[in-house]
């Protein structure tokens, strides 16, 4: 009888494992607001059905919010008198989506009033838009919670233009490793990026003469900063192309070439490059790694009515 037992719980542990992360857990919202999650997805698809860039922006989005004080949505406060919000930021100047998530905010409190939080909304429609760009889909653990501060003065991420060793310095301070890092630079597969943040580049004898001169021609044009591409081949698919072309030496970003040529993380692109299953299944582990980073959950911080501004006491 015990023997039975015991093979019952390795079969629901190891055939339907409960993913649960601290106070997260899959399904967070299955009796609070049991559309919570559809209503995300609606939101997501209407808006990638009329730009297929919002897979960028969701996941830079969420980038920028969980490597400042977490998860926790303060990225989406907008700048007030007497508040330097994140949004102030330099880093910031070109996140965008803000739209996005105000419009599934909007639909949530109509649903379920005070109910999901918006650093979950972002989390979700992250994970949405990636498989609506041909990527994964995998479950997200829900249930974190929104901050209470958010500071420009906070805001300190890796630039396009940083090392290998400097981009990995700030996510080992978030507790992630050289693996999740180069598996998340991944998602520059359906990337774009200003002229003014590779200008530097065009003369750099590390990027293939030809990109070197389609860059040129593009970045041109005096007073105007247009964007390009960072994967040149498959620029709206989720895929691992990102990375055969950075070994091609078409990295467009500073960073992204250093990926390629730096020896700490050159044989994790080869392999990315060579399995895109495996990229796929690393991406996975990285993004629902990062989306733990600084949770706040249970009665902490607050779930924000309006995104872009806390609650009145």
């Amino acid at each position: 009888m015990k023997f039975s037992i015991i093979l019952i719980i390795f079969f629901f542990l190891f055939v339907f494992p409960i993913i649960a992360f601290g106070d997260l857990r899959v399904g967070f919202y299955s009796s609070s607001c049991p559309r919570a999650e559809e209503i995300v997805r609606q939101v997501v698809q209407r808006n990638f059905n009329r730009d297929r860039s919002v897979t960028a922006a969701l996941l830079r989005m969420h980038f920028h919010d969980c490597f400042v004080r977490g998860c926790d949505a303060s990225i989406l406060i907008d700048i007030r008198k007497g508040n330097s919000s994140e949004k102030a930021a330099g880093a910031n100047g070109t996140v965008r989506g803000f739209e996005l998530i105000d419009e599934a905010k909007r639909m949530l409190e109509r649903a379920c009033p005070s109910t999901v939080s918006c650093a979950d909304i972002i989390s979700l429609a992250t994970r949405d838009s990636v498989s609506m760009a041909g990527g994964p889909r995998y479950d997200i653990a829900t249930g974190r919670r929104d901050g209470l501060v958010s500071r420009a003065s906070e805001v300190n991420l890796p630039g396009p233009g940083s090392s290998v060793s400097q981009a990995l310095q700030v996510f080992t301070q978030n507790g992630m490793s050289l693996d999740q890092m180069v598996a998340l630079m991944g998602a520059h597969t359906v990337g774009v990026a200003h002229c003014s943040f590779f200008r530097a580049r065009l003369s750099d004898p590390n990027m293939d003469p030809g990109l070197q001169a389609t860059l040129g021609r593009i970045c041109r044009p005096s007073g105007r900063d247009p964007t390009v591409f960072l994967d040149q081949n498959t620029s709206f698919a989720f895929d691992n192309q990102f990375y055969n072309q950075i070994l091609l030496k078409k990295g467009v970003l500073f960073i992204d070439q250093q990926l390629a040529l730096d020896p700490s993380s050159r044989g994790l692109v080869s392999t990315f490059a060579q399995d895109d299953d495996g990229f796929r299944r690393s991406f996975v582990d990285a993004i629902v790694k990062m989306g733990t980073i600084g949770i706040l959950a249970g009665s902490e911080g607050e779930i924000r009515r309006n995104c872009r501004v806390f609650n009145t006491p």
